[in-house]
């Protein structure tokens, strides 16, 4: 659009990606985001500074602060976004509901007023009736959330939902409402302008969550007919209309089996999932709001909003899948995924590049991966792809969770929910699990890197020696041990030929997997990438194209990244398969005896004394990271020993918080 961009930054983001791109950048402040990206009066000062005329707030921190809003009004800067007064209304969980019910918008039955303290909040409860869910009244993003079934979880989310409300957004208020058991999560994407007009956009279903926040999203949802949307379109309409709201904006809804919705909030901002909406309109949803805070006027009708095919978003987050808990650190490797076509069918949204650091500051999320299809099953098979071929080195990351999940057949049949993550891993995630066809995929291509690893290293040795190759290896009889997270061990036995082909540059490759043959040709390995790519020819003769990661070699093998999940791969000779029998295997380390920081971050606060006697399931201790609190409680009865750490102290993962005296001795 020709507009010249100022970027603000944190110490913590010096070099980040849109400090790079934008024309000027301005330091706002050190990491703590109260003393940055929530400093109003240090935001003021960057716009003097550089005469910038508005302000995009994106969809974090102040995007959703009315008195931000009126700062930029009475220093008569642009804000691209809603009005102050709509923003108050309809930001505010409690008095948007109001509004909602007073707009003709069907409601979730709860409490609209502050709910006073621990006391209040059963009283209100028990009048509800359980489950209920605890809601942060001023916030967004799954922070402040919490779910309580009885009165006991009630007193605990209570004061967790509280602290982390204040955390993150300064407002420790909560709401209290009926909580939906079983529903799909479905939000309306609006536009308005100054001059009265206001249309809605097709669904986003944003139902596969984990602690209240999305993880991937599509547009639109299997779930709704046209009636419904239209429906919920309407109201949607009816309630910006209610209070003169302009800008972007989204009305969520919780949508049950029989189609029936209620309003659950409204997001007057711009959504971290608004690329899909893109994808199926064709529109620009940031260009949209720049040209309505410029005093345009939209240029379409409800009649003109088409969309054509599907579009799906994985949220790529840092953090340990199999927990739901943040990681940090350096991107050792970084390589995103590309469209392979014209179509664009994969877009990246990220503010990272190779080398950047994940701290412990603020949000854990990489980059938004979206990709596109005619189809629902077309845009499946390419986030397929992509996440395949998504390198992210020197952070855990949850592509394990997304892969399996968008692989999945509850995932591609579309009968999902917000219990999906629960129902699925009741037990909690543990990677892919391998079975049949995938253990003797991953099998043969552990064989195969095997063998081509080998013939490298006779090709290389006879080049040395002035010979003609003719030392080097055809047949191969391996012993391939893989281990996964939940300490499971396969022992596979895998024959490999390689034989002469017809294809230049490659080698074709006979594989036998306990008895099933499959033949794996064309494996390319890029230089400077750890990506391979195999076909593979099955029983059935049907061509497979599998994309694993070379992540990093072992003492005796290596380790391979397969369907998301990371694999160590053990290849023994028959030999060295003999002699593996007579390995001594390591004991593991007793934990029992001490509480450990699953995370970096700080401790919000310790519950026990040196001396205290604890139960099993006692909280203990609570650490927080990236807004996010988390109990840890005992996992067994023990007397307290040791306290390392008081309420202030910044703690690494896997740092030793307390300490229990030995069984003897309790």
């Amino acid at each position: 659009m020709g507009i010249k961009t100022v970027a603000i930054y944190s110490d913590a983001d010096a070099r980040s990606l849109h400090v790079v791109l934008a024309d000027e950048a301005v330091r706002v402040g050190p990491p703590p985001t109260d003393q940055s990206y929530l400093s109003i009066p240090a935001i003021l000062k960057a716009i003097k500074e550089t005469g910038a005329q508005a302000v995009h707030p994106g969809y974090g921190f102040l995007s959703e602060n009315s008195h931000f809003v009126k700062s930029l009004e009475e220093a008569g800067v642009t804000f691209i976004g809603p009005g102050e007064k709509a923003m108050a209304d309809l930001g505010d969980k409690i008095q948007s509901k109001i509004i909602a019910k007073n707009s003709g918008v069907n409601t979730i039955p709860g409490f609209n007023g502050v709910v006073k303290n621990t006391d209040h909040a059963l009283e209100i409860s028990r009048s509800i009736g359980y489950p209920i869910m605890l809601k942060a009244s001023a916030g967004g993003g799954g922070k402040g959330m919490r779910i309580a079934w009885n009165d006991q979880e009630v007193i605990e989310g209570f004061k967790l939902a509280s602290q982390e409300s204040k955390s993150s957004f300064g407002d420790d208020r909560l709401l209290i409402e009926k909580y939906i058991d079983n529903p799909r999560h479905i939000e309306i994407q609006i536009l308005a302008d100054k001059f009265g007009n206001a249309l809605y956009l097709p669904e986003r279903e944003c139902s596969i969550q984990r602690r209240n926040q999305k993880v991937i999203e599509e547009a639109p949802s299997v779930h709704l007919d046209s009636s419904t949307r239209k429906a919920m379109g309407e109201q949607a309409i009816s309630l910006v209309k209610h209070v003169g709201y302009v800008s972007a904006g989204t009305v969520e809804f919780l949508v049950d089996s029989k189609r029936n919705f209620y309003f659950l909030e409204m997001n007057t901002r711009l959504q971290v999932e608004h690329p899909i909406t893109e994808y199926i309109t064709g529109l620009d949803l940031v260009e949209q709001m720049i040209r309505v805070a410029a005093n345009q006027k939209l240029s379409m009708k409800q009649e003109d909003i088409k969309y054509k095919g599907w579009a799906i978003e994985s949220r790529v987050y840092a953090e340990d899948p199999e927990k739901y808990l943040p990681s940090i650190g350096r991107l050792s490797k970084y390589i995103e995924p590309v469209s392979l076509t014209d179509k664009h069918e994969v877009r990246c949204d990220s503010g990272i590049v190779e080398g950047s650091e994940i701290s412990i500051y603020y949000d854990p999320l990489i980059c938004k991966l979206s990709t596109y299809g005619e189809t629902r099953d077309e845009a499946i098979q390419i986030m397929g792809r992509a996440l395949d071929s998504y390198v992210i080195k020197g952070v855990t990351h949850n592509i394990p969770l997304l892969r399996e999940v968008i692989g999945s057949s509850r995932f591609k049949s579309g009968k999902i929910s917000t219990k999906f993550l629960a129902e699925e891993y009741p037990g909690g995630f543990k990677g892919h699990l391998l079975k049949d066809g995938p253990l003797i995929e991953l099998s043969s291509i552990a064989a195969l890197i095997y063998a081509k690893r080998d013939v490298r290293n006779w090709c290389w040795k006879d080049s040395r020696e002035g010979s003609s190759n003719r030392n080097v290896p055809n047949n191969w009889n391996l012993w391939v041990k893989i281990h996964n997270s939940n300490s499971k061990i396969e022992t596979v036995n895998v024959r490999i030929e390689r034989r002469s082909t017809a294809l230049q540059h490659e080698d074709e490759y006979q594989v036998t997997v306990a008895g099933h043959p499959q033949t794996i040709i064309n494996a390319q390995w890029p230089i400077e990438s750890p990506l391979i790519n195999a076909q593979l020819h099955g029983l059935n003769q049907l061509k497979k194209s599998v994309t694993v990661q070379y992540l990093d070699p072992l003492p005796v093998g290596f380790r391979i990244q397969y369907m998301g999940t990371k694999f160590d791969i053990t290849v023994h000779n028959q030999r060295q398969h003999e002699l593996s029998q007579f390995m001594i295997e390591k004991p593991k380390k007793d934990l029992s005896k001490v509480i450990l920081s699953p995370m970096p971050g700080s401790v919000v606060s310790i519950a026990v004394n040196v001396g205290d006697i604890v139960n099993e399931g006692v909280e203990v201790a609570v650490v927080e990271a990236m807004k996010m609190q988390n109990v840890l409680r005992a996992s067994r009865v023990g007397k307290v020993k040791k306290i390392n750490v008081k309420p202030g102290s910044s703690v690494a993962a896997e740092e030793v918080l307390i300490e229990f005296e030995d069984d003897e001795q309790k």
